[in-house]
């Protein structure tokens, strides 16, 4: 009876630790996954400071991509380089293209040149990939992105507001690197 309650905790207890051994090669084996999603995403060309892309990924290998883009074939191959990703098994494409509108694009340049332009905020817009995403749909505005302080979301958002012919501004900057 003793050996029998002994072998049936070993038992338990084994499974158990299989589990929990199962959830954090799971755990380790998404966040390489996301590591090369990401990867793949920051090397396609024609990216700019107008096109957001944001994904997720589930343990089981499916990915959804999400955001905004200013070029319909930046889109499509978004979700082609996701899609030859080792361990992808399927790509939700949820970018949206931006419709084309010349009014929007000079609001575009401007906003690029009155945010990067000022002086604390132009150690931004060095390098590739620039933190601050300017999104302009129909005149309206979404600030999306990561800068280093509260006070640099506000004067991006102060900048933005400044620009005008210009709806409104949604300041979605969050603070502090990630």
């Amino acid at each position: 009876m003793k050996l029998r309650t002994l072998l049936t905790g070993l038992g338990s207890l084994a499974l158990a630790f299989s589990l929990s051994v199962n959830a954090m090669a799971s755990r380790a084996g998404t966040e390489k996954l996301e590591k090369q999603v990401r990867h793949e995403l920051n090397m396609l060309p024609y990216v700019n400071a107008f096109d957001y892309m944001a994904f997720t990924v589930d343990d089981n290998g499916n990915v959804t991509l999400s955001g905004e883009v200013t070029n319909p074939v930046l889109k499509s191959d978004a979700g082609n380089v996701v899609q030859r990703v080792e361990g992808v098994e399927h790509v939700d494409n949820q970018i949206r293209v931006l419709p084309v509108s010349f009014i929007d694009n000079g609001l575009r340049l401007r906003l690029y040149r009155t945010i990067y332009g000022y002086p604390g905020l132009e150690k931004y817009s060095l390098g590739v990939m620039q933190p601050i995403r300017i999104i302009v749909e129909n005149g309206n505005v979404t600030l999306v992105g990561v800068v280093d302080t509260q006070a640099d979301k506000d004067i991006a958002g102060i900048r933005a507001n400044s620009v005008p012919g210009i709806f409104s501004v949604h300041n979605q900057l969050q603070v502090g690197r990630s």
